[in-house]
């Protein structure tokens, strides 16, 4: 993804310890990481596993932001740019207006509105802050250990947390949080909140589209980077992995059809209502 040179957002907060080493991108998405990706990603419901409700709005193990000048926080900045302008652009042309999230760069732990995390929580996007949370030393590890390569994946992981954030603001979170409060069994809440992820890849393909032609970022082989790792992060695949077998009913995200099929339809149309996965699935 070119991004060397373009507008840095300025909605984030960076408390890393000392910046992020000058961490560099080297290509395209391994299948040997898929366990490790998953993790990393989405790795499950983040609220599901995040304590403390009513926690500060502060990292654990640092008092303020430092400024992350690395090629990773630019590009991270880069990438929360570009999702500005075109969600900007798209709430204006339906007469509403894009309320921009804060990207909250951390390393090891943090705490955030939604309450504690840590690293393995993966990236996660806590709606009561209206903050996407991601720990950059997490991706580096997967990069040195695992070969979890490839920018145009962490522009599609940053852009599906940016999707939940758009779905608060066109209410489709209220779905699977009006389910959650019902007493439903997990099995509804699961396949609930599979079309909740799904519509966000649905969003996140839909920033490509717009994106790609407000600002021509994309490099050869950076289409395949987002689908190849949506993919990978289908439940199916995971369970398959990890267990030996696939147990439908416990999905929370989506098979890695589904999931490549919902990135790609947003990235083909551009459309968001066509994006309706509470309907469409």
């Amino acid at each position: 993804m070119l991004f060397k040179g373009r507008r840095q957002s300025s909605n984030v907060m960076d408390f890393r310890g000392g910046g992020g080493g000058g961490m560099k991108f080297k290509g395209g998405i391994i299948g040997t990481a898929l366990i490790a990706l998953v993790v990393w990603i989405l790795g499950g419901d983040p609220m599901a596993v995040l304590q403390d409700i009513s926690s500060p709005q502060q990292s654990t193990n640092v008092t303020a932001p430092v400024a992350g000048q690395d090629e990773m926080g630019e590009f991270v900045k880069v990438v929360l740019a570009d999702t500005e302008d075109v969600w900007n652009k798209l709430f204006q042309a339906s007469g509403e207006t894009y309320r921009e999230p804060t990207l909250v760069l951390y390393n090891s732990a943090i705490r955030s509105a939604c309450g504690n995390a840590q690293s393995s929580t993966g990236p996660f996007y806590c709606p009561a802050d209206e903050r996407v949370y991601i720990d950059l030393d997490y991706l580096q590890l997967l990069q040195q250990r695992l070969g979890a390569e490839g920018d145009f994946a962490v522009a599609y992981i940053i852009a599906h947390e940016v999707g939940h954030h758009v779905q608060k603001l066109i209410g489709s979170m209220d779905q699977l949080d009006k389910l959650r409060s019902s007493g439903a069994s997990e099995s509804q809440i699961n396949a609930m909140s599979v079309r909740v992820e799904l519509q966000a890849d649905f969003l996140a393909g839909v920033w490509v589209h717009h994106g790609q032609r407000m600002k021509n970022f994309l490099e050869q082989g950076d289409l395949e980077e987002a689908l190849n790792a949506a993919a990978a992060v289908g439940d199916d695949k995971i369970q398959e992995s990890t267990q030996g077998h696939i147990s439908p009913d416990s999905f929370t995200h989506g098979t890695a059809a589904q999931r490549k099929s919902w990135l790609k339809k947003g990235i083909e149309t551009g459309d968001i209502s066509q994006g309706d996965t509470f309907r469409d699935l």
